[in-house]
Order: C-alpha cells, then structure tokens, then sequence
C-alpha cells in the first residue's frame, strides 16, 4: 500500500516496484478506481460475459486478467464503495475473479499495489473502509512524504523534468544557477 498526497509519486513507486521484480515481464495495469464511475469498476476490473447487461455485445476480459503475471495498481483505492471493496478483498484472498454475468471463476496470479492519498486507518475508523482489506493491502506500507519535506531531491527532481521536457520541446534544456536552486 502506497499513501501519500497527490502528487507525491504513487505510481512512480509502484511502476519501480514493477518493473525491478519478477514480473517486469508481465503487464503493469493502472486503474484510476476514483476516476471509473463505480457503476463501471466492477466490470473494467473483473470483465464481463457477452449478454451480462445491456451493451454487453462481446465477452470482455477486465483489468484483472490483463495483468496476468504482472502486476495491477489500484490508485486512489480509498475512493472505492464498501460494496466494490468486498469483492475486491475477494480476489486478494481466493486469487480468482468471476466476470460479471458469469458463473464460472478464473484462477489470476498477479500482483496488487494499492495507493491512496487519504487516511484510511482513518477510514476504517469510521466505517468507511473495510478493516478486512486494509489489513489485506497494508502488508507492506510505502509512506511517501510530500515534496515540501523533501527539499533535497528537489535538486534531483529540476534537472531531471527540465531535461525531459526541453528534449519533447526540441529546446536545450535549461541552466540554473546556485541561488535560483536554492
């Protein structure tokens, strides 16, 4: 689980954790849990039959099984109902997802990274996230400080995006001097 403001970097740490292990192979999926309507997540996160709901003209494998192998990175995870976190604490215990419409469950063998920009201890406290998968998220904390604190990587962060977006710019990147840096 990776918490810590907008802005902070979430999906930089978790593309790392990605792509320095085993599964660098494999597919790295981002989903936006707060940015897919919550009518919408169940079926872009687990698929769905052809024939499931109207529209549903082709069967149509969800973001669970596009990481097969590697791994699926649920940001803003906190923004999920209490409905949509019982089946996704599902999938963390049984490792298999249903595709909506469909009887039959699949085995899926990836990696999940979680990120969230709010308290969800905070959350749990108040009924708002589920206890049962936070635990179930949290296995391995990535608390990421906001750059306000980070004052020294700064130093890092300037020459490194100036020099990406001169080179998209087709522009030599810029200088800056010690007293600007500071």
């Amino acid at each position: 689980l990776v918490s810590g403001e907008s802005g902070t970097g979430k999906e930089l740490v978790a593309r790392a954790i990605h792509y320095t292990g085993p599964r660098a192979s494999a597919a790295f999926v981002p989903v936006n849990c707060g940015g897919i309507p919550e009518g919408l997540l169940e079926t872009e996160l687990f698929g769905a039959v052809r024939g499931a709901f109207t529209g549903a003209t082709v069967t149509r494998a969800g973001f669970f099984q596009a990481a097969e192998g590697g791994t699926l990175f649920l940001d803003e995870i906190g923004e999920t109902s209490v409905a949509m976190q019982v089946k996704l604490l599902r999938v963390l215990q049984d490792r298999q997802v249903c595709m909506v419409g469909s009887t039959r469950v699949r085995a899926v063998d990836l990696r999940v990274i979680a990120a969230t920009n709010k308290d969800l201890a905070e959350l749990v406290r108040r009924g708002l996230f589920r206890e049962d998968l936070y635990y179930r998220l949290n296995v391995i904390p990535v608390d990421l400080p906001p750059l306000r604190e980070r004052g020294d990587d700064l130093l890092l962060l300037i020459p490194h995006f100036t020099a990406k977006y001169a080179a998209r710019l087709e522009q030599p990147p810029p200088t800056f001097s010690d007293a600007a840096l500071q």
